[in-house]
Formats: C-alpha cells, structure tokens, sequence
C-alpha cells in the first residue's frame, strides 16, 4: 500500500570509499521503492557511529592496519573493504540508527504499522534462517540507511517504540546498545561481575557502562578525565583515564583489586595487553571494536595457563533489539545525546564523531 509521497528526497550519498569527499549532498535523491516485505519510513532522525566511517575509508579490509581514523583509507582495489568481508554497493545512502514513522507499506506487511514511530533493527538477516550468521547484512551498508528523508526497511526490521524521548534520543540507541548488549551477553555478563570498560565515553563504551549496570555488574570505565563526570551519571562505580600506565596498578589503587574478571573493549591497539594482563583466572574478553588499532600482540601462555576465554561479538540474536525497546520502554537505560546537526550538515558531524571529543552519540536530522 502506498499514499500520496514525495518522488524525491534529500539523501547524503556515499559514491565510493575515501575521505569526506566521497559523500555527496543531494536535494533531489529518488524515494526508495517499496518491496512486498519493505516499510518506508519518514526519517525523525538518524545516529553516527563507528561503521559509518569504518565503511567509508574501507578501513575493514585487512589491507589496513591503524587506527580508524581519516589516516587509513584503503585502495578502492580491496576486495574485503566492508565489515563483511565483501565489497558493498554505490551509490550507497549510509546511516544505521533511524528512527520516524512509518508512511507506507509493502503487501505482504501490516496496515497497521502505518503512523506508527519506529525504530530500526540494523541486523538484515534471512528470516527463514535468522540465526545463520553468515546470512546477514547490515542497515547502511548492504542496503540504504537513514541519513535521507526516507528509507525501506524489512518489515521485520522495525520496533515499535511507545516512548517520551524524541527521535534524536532514540536514535542513540540501536547501533551502539545492541552491539553493547551483545558483548555482555556473549561474555555472560551477571551481578557481581567486575567489567572493565574501555572507550567507555563513546556511543558502545556509554551504553556498556549502562547496560553492564543493568545486570548488576560493577564498572570500571577507561576514558579522558573531562568525561568522567558523565560517565559517573550514567553509573560508573570507578573512572580511570583512558590509557594508564600500569592498569594493573590503576586498579588496585582505585579498587583494592588489581584484576577485573571480565573485559569489555572497542579500543585494542598499544593498550590491549594491559587488558589482558588484568584479566582474573578464568575471565572473559569480550571485542566488538578496533578504534585505536587492529593488530595486537598475546601471549599464549597468559591465554592458556589463566583460563580466559576471548569472544569475538557483532552479529547478535534476533532477541536482543526486541530486548532494547523493551529496556528503553521501561527507562531503564537513557540516551546520551551529545550533539544534532541537520543532514545537510553531515560532513561536520562525522568530523566531530571522529575527533571523539563528546561523550555518547552524535544524530543528524532533518533540514
């Protein structure tokens, strides 16, 4: 079913991997079609994060080494450029956190979902086998996101949220707080854990300090001491800086415990042994994230002869975004909303999600 739409929408557009130069503004971008399975969605708002500028540069590709930031690009010759491991489409509309209302519907979803605000599940999957890993695709990058002022979504792909806080706020959610939830859960995260988070003032690293909270967990959270305040709010129990010299020591003097036994981390690069070493016998890792570096370095013997157990977490069960609208209905998480800019804007904001000086999520919306 469809009603009286616009043919044309403003749309930030990405035409190939690079720097800022690969997005491109458009006033006059067509309105998706809508498939027999599809919703279209007016956007309210959409959120910034890692995989935005992760995808843009290409820096997925194992051709790549550094840290996620403007620095490393690769070639537009990789052939393993995006998070899947397979090259993605152009022109490419990116934007995995949109939130709006639904304005029409493809035949095989329900009327009913028409005027309802919606938040969208980023995970695509094959919904005759949701479970199948290696069926999936991701919201903004094997298929058009939200930074326009429409997008299709599976129908299968949208929450309904019954909620008080604006579209920005709930545009802080999705992306970050499933990715978060699915690293607690694949670590088994339960009260009386002791959780060391680490980029604990970004958009994953905020939401694991609330969400670590919510399961009774206590929280160590790494971040610059101008954060810490924040961060304090949303329930940190202690705040470290960032990279310390001797984690170790950090925590025992912190603490009175020198280990923690579960890890939480987005960071990697220099400090990623340090994460290690302060793991207790028989504590879990849990990764879901690189932004200061890939390529680590481990020794086995503390790998083995400790007991830890390390998890690799992106692809999350089908239950856990049913899960964060729940959470979000009941407010027992809240959004941290740094900063909006209008679409048209989006270059200035990317800028700023990258130069990491905010704490939570940047949001574009609407001109």
């Amino acid at each position: 079913m469809t009603t009286q739409l616009p043919t044309a929408m403003q749309a930030y557009v990405l035409h190939h991997h690079g720097g800022m130069d690969a997005l491109q503004f458009h006033k006059d971008w067509p309105v998706p079609a809508i498939g027999k399975d599809d919703v279209l969605i007016k956007v309210g708002a959409c959120g910034l994060n890692n995989t935005d500028v992760n995808t843009r540069t290409g820096w997925y590709s194992k051709s790549v080494s550094g840290a996620t930031d403007e620095d490393n690009v690769t070639s537009e010759a990789s052939d393993d450029p995006a998070w899947g491991g397979a090259p993605i489409k152009f022109p490419r509309i990116q934007g995995a956190d949109a939130v709006g209302a639904v304005v029409a519907v493809g035949a095989n979803a329900s009327e009913g979902l028409i005027g309802k605000r919606v938040m969208v599940d980023c995970w695509m999957r094959d919904w005759d086998a949701p479970l199948n890993r290696e069926k999936t695709g991701y919201f903004g990058s094997e298929r058009d996101g939200g930074f326009a002022g429409y997008t299709t979504v599976d129908r299968r792909n949208v929450g309904v949220i019954d909620s008080e806080l604006s579209d920005a706020e709930l545009a802080t959610f999705s992306c970050s707080y499933t990715t978060a939830e699915g690293m607690l859960s694949r670590a088994a995260v339960a009260e009386g854990d002791r959780v060391l988070v680490t980029g604990a003032s970004g958009g994953v690293g905020s939401a694991l300090v609330q969400l670590a909270k919510r399961r009774g967990a206590h929280v160590t959270a790494l971040s610059h001491p101008d954060k810490h305040d924040i961060l304090r709010d949303l329930g940190a129990d202690v705040l470290l800086d960032r990279a310390p010299t001797d984690l170790g020591q950090a925590l025992c003097d912190a603490t009175g415990q020198c280990n923690v036994n579960v890890v939480c981390d987005v960071v990697g690069g220099p400090s990623w042994p340090q994460f290690i070493d302060v793991l207790a016998r028989g504590g879990r890792y849990a990764c879901s994230g690189a932004i200061a570096g890939p390529m680590v370095t481990l020794d086995l013997r503390t790998l083995y002869l400790r007991d830890l157990t390390l998890h690799g977490s992106t692809v999350i069960p089908p239950h856990i975004f049913k899960d964060l609208v729940g959470y979000i209905e009941r407010e027992e998480i809240a959004p941290v909303l740094a900063k909006t800019y209008p679409l048209s804007q989006l270059k200035n904001a990317q800028q700023a999600f990258t130069e990491k000086a905010h704490v939570g999520n940047i949001v574009v919306v609407p001109d």
